[in-house]
């Protein structure tokens, strides 16, 4: 037992560890989880997952499949695909049935699988990675067009390979029964049905459940994932696998509900579904040994080729003929589709149960998966953003900045963020408080930030940092708190909240919120005071002759620095408790009373910016 708690203790540390690590330098996690299974495995031994899991290592990938499935199908918003644009729809409808067809001929006239195995890892080949993507996607920068293409074919195609996989493995191990073909039809279709009604049923059971208060908040997530199980063990009892398919629509249901607090079960899934993909990779690259990498020889490596530079492409060309994409959008679309641990967990569990059905091939699922993951994540992640800037399809400029609350400072805030040509957006509920913002031609959004309305019409991608000013310093900070795992805590920030000791009681936890906007803080009304005192945001430039200790002994005791931009474009925001320095060629955005003129010559940077389009 204490051997078997060292084992998943180790592949923990292993997997999280990579994940770290990935995040630390900005490298595609699936390279490093690779890296860490074949040392736990392959390399020395230390996870044997045939020796320390037995007959428990099915039913283990099993259900962190379920769950990874699941958490897929509930990103999967149908209100936000409505408003996708017409190449999304082509390329999900057209593409992937395509797709299928094309990697389906490849795997078995190229890898020289057999038609049940090929069949069953065309479907699997139809998931673009939706945990892969998005990191490729904040990492490259793209323009909100291709970006949002490439996104919502992530997310949709995640559930429907998802299907289609199910569907095709049904139907291979049905017909090793020697079923006539129409009465094979028949069964996948009931199978289908199982699948897709049970998971729908549930769902709205769920629903009705929770929103006629029949469960506290406390058991909600954990009524769901006792849900998530019990309906994909039921329907495997019925249908072999069929539970994959009922647990992608249970999380397409409850995705698509209008239940509270689906956030905080979002985010929920996603760190259980991080945990869970890091110990499935880790242990699935364990079970590589000498006869499994001797399987991927040189039809192995036509059937990549073939999948890089023929089925994908031609798949998006075709499916996008009359969307309106240019040719430079269809090109980058048609490299760009790496394929995830999705794919990977997917063919561990197939490859068991074919190789059970009798299908010999079947093992071979997990090498071959192995390597169009590993090929597809290093050959498009270190690739997105060259090409993109080679096709122009880059964003150009630093990282914008995303302002919650319609006010005075903000408006003037703004307006010089636009001067240093930083992308801005004013966001506020209040339409009255949006009016100087549209007189002062700032790009704003109407409605509330945290809404799904938000995410379905604002292109987050583009903001980088954020800053809640508006007068209510509770609503500052959950916006902070909400958008900081996003954006990054170390990026979101807030004016100071208004606190005694007298009124400790009232105020927030600490660990909830941004950063405090300043070094020295200050709070919603001291800086409405400073606006109507005359107080203004002033940009300077630094050179070698006019350095920041000589702007900071110009400026008055009250005098604040917001931000500086760096001669490379980067943006330095100083907080409270934290200084920043500047160096020559760097510009400071302050706030503070209007500096006597300097008689060798003023040093503000010129105001001129074109007028960006509202949002």
């Amino acid at each position: 037992m204490e051997h078997h708690i060292v084992i998943v203790a180790l592949v923990g540390i292993l997997g999280i560890g990579a994940q770290w690590l990935a995040w630390r330098f900005r490298l595609p996690a699936i390279v490093l989880l690779l890296a860490a299974g074949v040392i736990a495995g392959p390399l020395t031994g230390l996870v044997d997952p045939a020796r320390d899991f037995g007959d428990w290592l099915g039913p283990m990938v099993s259900v962190a499949v379920a769950i990874i499935l699941f958490e897929g199908g509930l990103t999967l918003n149908f209100a936000g695909l409505r408003d996708a644009s017409r190449a999304v729809w082509q390329l999900v409808i057209i593409g992937a049935p395509l797709t299928f067809f094309g990697a389906t001929a490849a795997g078995y006239y190229l890898a020289g699988l057999s038609i049940q195995t090929a069949l069953v890892f065309g479907g699997i080949l139809v998931v673009t990675g939706p945990t892969v993507i998005m990191p490729l996607l904040r990492q490259a920068k793209l323009e909100a067009r291709p970006a949002a293409l490439l996104r919502w074919e992530a997310i949709v195609a995640d559930p429907i390979g998802a299907l289609i996989a199910v569907c095709a493995y049904e139907a291979v191990t049905l017909a090793q029964h020697g079923d006539e073909p129409e009465v094979l039809a028949l069964r996948v279709a009931g199978a289908l049905v199982l699948g897709i009604g049970g998971g729908y049923l549930l769902g709205k059971a769920v629903e009705k459940l929770f929103i006629n208060g029949h469960v506290p908040d406390f058991l909600k997530i954990p009524v769901i994932l006792v849900v998530v199980l019990a309906g994909f063990e039921a329907t495997n009892l019925v249908l072999k696998e069929g539970g994959l398919v009922t647990v992608t629509v249970l999380g397409m249901t409850l995705g698509n509900s209008r239940l509270g607090g689906l956030t905080e079960l979002r985010r929920f899934k996603e760190m259980m579904t991080v945990l869970l993909v890091s110990g499935v990779f880790v242990i699935l690259t364990a079970t590589l040994d000498a006869e499994a990498l001797a399987s991927l020889d040189y039809r192995a490596f036509l059937f990549l080729a073939a999948i890089l530079f023929v089925v994908r492409p031609a798949v998006v060309w075709i499916s996008t003929l009359g969307s309106g994409l240019s040719v430079r959008e269809r090109g980058l679309a048609g490299w760009i589709a790496p394929r995830g641990v999705v794919a990977v967990a997917v063919s561990g569990l197939f490859a068991t149960e074919l190789a059970r059905a009798g299908i010999e091939d079947g093992t071979r699922l997990v090498p071959l998966a192995f390597l169009v993951v590993f090929a597809t994540v290093v050959l498009h992640g270190f690739s997105i953003g060259p090409l993109a800037r080679f096709l122009g399809l880059a964003s150009q400029g630093p990282s914008g900045i995303l302002i919650v609350g319609g006010n005075p400072f903000t408006v003037a805030l703004g307006e010089k963020l636009k001067a240093l040509e930083l992308p801005v957006l004013i966001a506020d509920r209040n339409w009255n408080h949006l009016k100087a913002v549209r007189q002062a031609h700032i790009p704003f959004f109407y409605g509330e930030v945290l809404s799904e309305v938000a995410e379905h019409h604002v292109e987050f991608n583009q903001f980088g940092y954020l800053i809640a000013a508006t007068d209510n310093d509770a609503y500052n900070a959950l916006v902070c708190t909400d958008f900081g795992p996003e954006i990054g805590r170390a990026n979101v920030f807030q004016l100071a909240r208004v606190a005694s000791e007298e009124k400790e009681r009232h105020t927030l936890s600490f660990t909830l919120g941004g950063r405090v906007l300043f070094t020295g803080g200050g709070s919603y009304t001291e800086m409405a005071d400073r606006i109507r005192a005359g107080w203004t945001f002033q940009i300077t430039g630094l050179s070698e002759d006019y350095d920041f200790a000589t702007y900071l002994a110009e400026r008055s005791e009250d005098h604040r620095v917001l931000l500086v931009k760096r001669a490379s474009g980067r943006l330095a925001f100083a907080s409270k408790g934290n200084d920043i320095e500047a160096g020559p060629g760097d510009t400071v955005l302050g706030f503070g009373p209007k500096p006597p003129a300097r008689e060798d010559g003023a040093r503000e940077k010129p105001e001129t910016a074109p007028h960006p389009d509202e949002v």
